[in-house]
């Protein structure tokens, strides 16, 4: 069942979206080549308790930790765990926050240092993939057009879409319905209504769509260990526009600020 939010409830997530938001600031700021993804959990995990939220990811489905640290290979869902990042690195960070009882969900990927420049360029396309896929979150509009848009950007330039995951419906749940594809053909399946709310999440690999699963059972990386690249904004669907609810202006100051980071795919 898909559920439409009342204009409290939208505000409600958007609440929960902008902690989320000001969470990956957070980490923005501290990101550098030496610093593990542990490190990183537990700064996430102290700022979201700090602001009277609880993490989402904590023990869903037996996840172990506050949030998904995806680094290089890694598409989603990777764990974080002690190993010092590298020059070179690039970081998908993904969270999320239960405030008001409403969910928030989203993600950015960083570029730790100095990088290849079909990396540079394959994080700067996946996040104008997000936004190809923006454009078409508007009542009135096919789903599929922003499962279309997103696929187009990214396979136009030569990479892969992830089949497998997928975007979603947020609210009271983490996850509900409909599920949104970073594939499709336009004007297809559900016509989508006003105060429709999704999580939008291209995954997009430098090679290869397709992927394997570790053998902790969540972490997934690209078959051909080539470099995968993930966002993710939330958003409420209105007449004429989509109304995005999280803010990556917060973590773009951060990221900008910090000299261990590279944005030069601006």
């Amino acid at each position: 069942m898909i559920i439409l939010k009342t204009e409290e409830e939208v505000e409600l997530i958007r609440i929960s979206a902008t902690l989320i938001s000001s969470t990956l600031a957070e980490v923005a700021k501290v990101l550098k080549p030496g610093i593990t993804t542990m490190a990183l959990d537990k700064l996430a995990a102290e700022y979201i308790a700090d602001h009277g939220a609880i993490p989402s990811f904590l023990n869903y489905e037996g996840y172990p930790h506050h949030i998904c640290t995806s680094v290089n290979e890694v598409v989603v869902h990777g764990m974080p765990d002690d190993k010092p990042l590298r020059e070179g690195d690039v970081v998908s960070v993904d969270i999320g926050v239960i405030k008001n009882e409403f969910h928030g969900d989203h993600a950015y990927t960083f570029i730790v240092g100095e990088a290849d420049q079909e990396v540079i360029d394959l994080v700067r396309i996946t996040k104008e993939c997000l936004y190809e896929g923006i454009n078409h979150a508007v009542a009135g509009s096919y789903l599929t057009n922003i499962s279309s848009a997103i696929q187009r950007h990214a396979e136009s330039n030569g990479y892969g879409v992830v089949r497998e995951f997928v975007g979603h419906g947020l609210g009271r749940a983490m996850h509900e319905h409909p599920q949104v594809p970073n594939y499709g053909r336009r004007n297809e399946g559900i016509l989508m209504k006003e105060n429709l709310v999704l999580a939008i999440e291209p995954m997009v690999n430098l090679g290869t769509k397709d992927i394997k699963m570790s053998k902790d059972g969540w972490t997934v990386k690209t078959a051909d260990g080539k470099p995968s690249v993930h966002f993710e904004h939330d958003v409420c669907t209105k007449p004429g526009h989509a109304m995005i609810l999280s803010n990556y202006t917060l973590i773009e100051i951060a990221e900008k600020a910090n000299k261990n980071l590279n944005s030069s795919y601006y």
